[in-house]
């Protein structure tokens, strides 16, 4: 799972599941380069972390939701890097508990423009590089919502579930190139958004969902991390196309 020389770019990097990816990229040997909207203190010490610790690393202020900031953003890490051999779509944003007809239509957009438009907007700047080497990696965070369909998730529901089926169609159009594109799904998985969530609930139902995941625990940002290094390395190399769903098996 070595990518010595090579780089990846995340975005939404700074915390929880992206400063996970972050991390478990480096520690396989790639180059990272992260974005981040707000979080520049975060950013900027996960940096000092990871050069602490041997590895090369650049946070990048951008907002995925605006397209000309994803192509900035390409454009930054292919100035500074020279390359990208990575892409893993992190960043999203969310509303819980609204149900559609009470979602505004600011919000609704800002959620597609975040987690659908910002990721294609970046795979279509990232693509030709890779495709001009014959090689590359896509990774997009989808969620176990897909599954589930909960009601007061329309807005997030409806970008993820699109976004599964944009890996599906890229996988086919880019696999003759020798790009793999995947996503993964995670469940419940111990993050800021999560907690707001069960916060939200309320004690009992929120212990009762807890206990509906058949492990009986949330999941940790490093057990994505370790199914996204996974899919990028040579041990997924026959893998394509698929949307793997790291939620502890459920709740369905």
């Amino acid at each position: 799972m070595v990518h010595e020389g090579k780089v990846a770019l995340v975005t939404g990097g700074s915390r929880g599941i992206g400063r996970a990816i972050v991390e478990a990229l480096a520690a396989g040997g790639l180059r990272v380069a992260f974005s981040y909207r707000e979080r520049r203190e975060e950013a900027e010490q996960l940096v000092a972390h990871l050069s602490a610790a041997g590895h090369g690393a650049l946070a990048i202020r951008a907002d995925v939701g605006d397209p000309a900031n994803c192509r900035t953003l390409v454009e930054t890490v292919l100035g500074a890097c020279g390359r990208i051999d990575v892409l893993v779509n992190n960043a999203a944003v969310a509303i819980s508990g609204v149900t559609l007809v009470e979602t505004p239509a600011d919000e609704w957009n800002r959620i597609l423009d975040v987690n659908l438009n910002g990721p294609f907007h970046l795979m279509q700047a990232v693509l030709p590089h890779m495709r001009a080497r014959g090689s590359g990696h896509i990774v997009n965070l989808s969620s176990n919502v897909t599954q589930r369909m909960p009601a007061g998730f329309a807005a997030y529901t409806v970008s993820k579930a699109a976004l599964e089926a944009l890996t599906r169609v890229l996988a086919k159009e880019e696999g003759p190139r020798g790009i793999r594109v995947n996503a993964v799904g995670p469940g419940p998985i111990r993050t800021e958004m999560l907690a707001g969530s069960l916060q939200r609930m309320g004690t009992e139902r929120a212990q009762a969902f807890i206990k509906s995941v058949p492990l009986g625990r949330t999941g940790e940002p490093g057990e994505i991390a370790a199914m996204v290094a996974l899919l990028v390395s040579d041990a997924a190399s026959y893998v394509t196309g698929q949307v793997v769903f790291v939620n502890g098996g459920g709740p369905q």
